[in-house]
């Protein structure tokens, strides 16, 4: 049974930094891409960040050069980094797993979720 399990969500001062973690339990997890969605409150679930099989990253552009998205085969695990933390970026944060390696910023494309993890950056 493939199960996606975020950690390292919490609180966080505005300006501070904090990385959130994946780890999956998917059989050739190195063939697929991993995104990363967040969702906050009365808002829909937008894209943040991916990465493909070749280790190419994707970011939407308000987290750009303050967010790195990194993932260690090895240990079927993905990263995201996140420093100069605002506000705004308070939300669940999802990992999500996809067979195919494009539309990295389309939810759709994406076959398997975590339960997510809550980020909340206090100003």
């Amino acid at each position: 049974q493939v199960q996606l399990v975020e950690s390292g969500g919490g609180l966080v001062q505005a300006g501070g930094s904090l990385r959130v973690s994946c780890a999956a339990s998917l059989p050739s997890f190195n063939t697929y891409k991993m995104g990363w969605f967040r969702q906050a409150p009365g808002k829909e679930r937008e894209f943040v960040a991916a990465i493909n099989w070749n280790r190419n990253t994707y970011y939407t552009d308000s987290v750009k050069a303050r967010f790195s998205n990194s993932r260690d085969n090895a240990k079927n695990t993905v990263y995201l980094q996140m420093s100069s933390l605002k506000p705004e970026d308070t939300a669940v944060y999802y990992c999500a797993a996809g067979r195919r390696n494009s539309d990295y910023d389309d939810a759709r494309e994406y076959d398997y979720w975590g339960q997510g993890t809550q980020v909340t950056v206090s100003s």
